[in-house]
């Protein structure tokens, strides 16, 4: 027999301890502990041939959470009630049951669907609330915008939702494209901060055919305030059978564009902000980075 080296070099001294020890009735953990031992091979070998004592012959964890699965299952549980009452995974309880017979279903597959319904109905009810507290305190986070503020997010605005020049299509000129109410407020607002007249804007509405025309003509009217006069010609989309579409119902206004007349000079200013924004954003967090 090949013996360990350096902590376990007197090998045969080590196990007459252990024997020893094992004849008194200890335990194998007992015996690592006490003898220091930490490999289990070592430990294994030190033990070989030695039984163990009576007392450690107590049915294990396991069995004894196999006969509670079993009668569980007897009673007629299902998994997810053995999971609850035995706080185990339902793959360790399969294992356990799978070859005792299934309860018979006490609900029809119809009376099943409706409790899940139900169940689906209140997580998505507390998912709701949860979801109304969350943007009502963010809401109140912002409070007032102060002009500074309301121009930053304006330029960023644009940036993301405006028509922008480009190398291969120079136009220089404010446009803005969006089916967001709020969005368009905004955006309104920003203009106003810059000072752009009434009478400088235009407003085309872009909607479906199959849609309230007229409809979402006078939702966008109230909503800009803008006179009968500033608005084109309504840009009717074709509508395709075969498109699933999801923007449908009361709810839909389609698009509203907002054209700046002779706007050339402020879309160089705004492509100007624009860059000084983002030389100043990696300004910034070339600080925060260090």
């Amino acid at each position: 027999m090949t013996h360990a080296t350096g902590k376990y070099a007197d090998f045969e001294g080590l196990r007459e301890r252990a024997v020893a020890l094992r004849r008194e009735g200890l335990s194998r953990r007992q015996i690592r502990d006490r003898l220091h031992v930490d490999n289990n091979d070592i430990l294994h070998r030190l033990l070989e041939g030695e039984p163990a004592p009576e007392w450690t012959k107590l049915p294990r964890a396991r069995d004894d959470l196999r006969a509670k699965a079993r009668e569980l299952r007897l009673q007629g549980m299902t998994y997810d009630q053995i999971q609850v009452e035995l706080g185990c995974s339902k793959s360790s309880i399969s294992l356990r049951v799978r070859d005792l017979p299934k309860p018979e279903r006490k609900r029809t597959t119809a009376q099943a669907s409706e409790i899940a319904r139900r169940g689906w109905e209140a997580t998505m009810q507390r998912r709701d609330a949860e979801r109304a507290l969350t943007k009502k305190g963010a809401a109140a986070e912002i409070g007032p915008l102060s002009p500074r503020e309301l121009f930053l997010v304006g330029v960023g605005l644009y940036w993301a939702e405006g028509s922008k020049s480009k190398a291969y299509r120079q136009q220089e000129r404010a446009t803005f494209v969006n089916s967001d109410p709020d969005m368009i407020s905004v955006y309104l607002a920003w203009l106003r901060l810059l000072g752009v007249q009434p009478e400088h804007l235009r407003f085309h509405v872009h909607i479906h055919e199959t849609a309230d025309v007229p409809a979402a003509e006078r939702y966008w009217a109230d909503l800009t305030g803008a006179q009968a006069s500033a608005f084109g010609k309504t840009s009717l989309k074709r509508h395709s059978p075969k498109t699933n579409r999801k923007n449908t119902g009361e709810g839909y206004q389609g698009c509203l564009v907002v054209r700046v007349l002779k706007s050339a000079d402020l879309y160089r200013r705004i492509e100007g902000w624009w860059c000084g924004i983002v030389g100043a954003a990696k300004c910034t967090d070339q600080g925060n980075r260090t």
